[in-house]
């Protein structure tokens, strides 16, 4: 049983007279254990639910809703499954001391993974875990596989887990949809192994909706860790060369591209981003997956529509791997609209090493680089430097501070053309 927390008012479990205390039995005649149950009831159409109420009554409900219609019930969220691997790559293990806690848990929860889109490497689930993804249809999965090879991804994870390959096949052929990755390490998965890891993947069939290579993120902080080191020009071009001829192929046989590289791949390797249409549904966004692509993209339809903005100057945010991008942008909104921008690209010393993106960036090291710079009327901050849904930044400066140290208005914006147009209008 879970027990209710709070009940939206207005919404479905209101009008049905719901409310804190009472506890879920079950759903569709299944045990209720987790928040998941409760995700996937939002999701249904027709539900048939057993509800202990507070008062020790039994009742049953049946009723339809609209498919994604959330029932509007709010239940403890569950702590992650921790994470036992030892990869060579792990980011946690990277991290400097002296951050949030929660900043260090290492999750590995197939959970997460469908509700948020984290990636898994499957290494930590059982028989139990299996059924009951393939029971609930928990799709689709993210799962890193890193490596086909069961001795090359023991060594690249640090430890032993189920063999990937049947397990993948597993779930696809009990209709479970996967998109994978690989983080690609040079002198380990790439070369030979990564094509042999491509081939194997493609060959699971259509359930593998895609695959997403990025290359390994280094921090300044890696002690005592395996020698690591981002690829030369000459490996990323090589690799993004191995890339676009099995994408070719692929489209060949099914109508597909199936593998994309990172965008961090193609600034390594100075290579011409592909055109926005060969990212296809774009399924590896937030895996770093056509970015740029798609800013210039969007930045070319906000470009041809926008003719008048406040004159400015304002400042606005990026990470090191995206200033080329927002200053080209800038320089055309300035040359359409008279709008002067200033763009900051901010150096990330908190991580050091090769840490280059917008998302990593800590309100301490904007401090230190902006203070008795220009900055114009406004600062304006990209949401990704936030965490979801707060004004923090990964460090714990509140947006509010960072305003309050620099003497100067600030403001978050959606991390687009889009929505850097949106907040230009909106400023007097």
């Amino acid at each position: 049983m879970l027990e209710i927390l709070s009940v939206e008012p207005g919404s479905i479990a209101a009008e049905l007279d719901m409310e804190a205390g009472d506890r879920l039995v079950s759903i569709a005649e299944r045990p209720v254990v987790d928040l998941l149950d409760v995700a996937l009831a939002d999701q249904a159409e027709d539900l048939h639910i057993e509800l202990l109420k507070v008062n020790g009554e039994t009742w049953l409900l049946e009723f339809d809703k609209d498919a994604d219609e959330p029932l509007g019930l709010n239940v403890s969220h569950p702590e992650p499954e921790e994470c036992g691997n030892q990869c060579l790559f792990c980011f946690v293990h990277q991290l400097p001391r002296g951050m949030r806690k929660s900043l260090y848990v290492k999750d590995e929860d197939y959970r997460f993974s469908f509700l948020y889109g984290a990636y898994v490497t499957l290494t930590n689930v059982d028989e139990k875990d299996i059924l009951r993804i393939i029971e609930q249809r928990l799709s689709p999965l993210y799962v890193s596989v890193h490596a086909s090879d069961e001795e090359l991804r023991r060594k690249l994870l640090g430890r032993q887990g189920p063999a990937i390959l049947p397990l993948l096949r597993r779930l696809v052929e009990a209709g479970i949809k996967l998109h994978t990755q690989i983080v690609l390490c040079p002198g380990l998965n790439d070369g030979p192994a990564l094509l042999q890891t491509l081939t194997d993947l493609y060959a699971l069939g259509p359930n593998i909706l895609s695959l997403a290579v990025v290359p390994v993120g280094l921090t300044g902080h890696r002690r005592n860790l395996p020698a690591l080191r981002l690829p030369t020009v000459d490996e990323a071009r090589r690799t993004l060369a191995m890339i676009h001829d099995f994408q070719q192929q692929c489209l060949y046989q099914g109508g597909s591209r199936f593998v994309f590289a990172a965008d961090e791949l193609y600034l390594r390797a100075e290579w011409p981003f592909p055109p926005i249409d060969d990212y296809e549904e774009l399924g590896q966004l937030e895996n770093g997956v056509g970015l740029i692509p798609l800013f210039r993209e969007e930045a070319e339809q906000v470009l041809e529509g926008v003719d008048r903005l406040p004159p400015g100057p304002f400042s606005v945010l990026t990470g090191e791997s995206a200033a080329a991008e927002v200053r080209r942008f800038a320089s055309a909104l300035e040359a359409t609209t008279g709008t002067k921008i200033f763009v900051h690209a901010i150096r990330n010393e908190f991580f050091g090493g090769g840490v280059t993106v917008a998302g990593l960036v800590t309100g301490r090291d904007i401090l230190q680089q902006l203070r008795g710079v220009e900055l114009g009327q406004r600062l304006l901050v990209p949401e990704v430097m936030l965490r979801d849904g707060e004004d923090v930044f990964l460090d714990d400066l509140r947006l509010e501070e960072l305003a309050r140290e620099l003497n100067l208005p600030t403001a978050k914006f959606d991390s687009s053309p889009w929505g850097l147009i949106e907040a230009l209008e909106g400023q007097p």
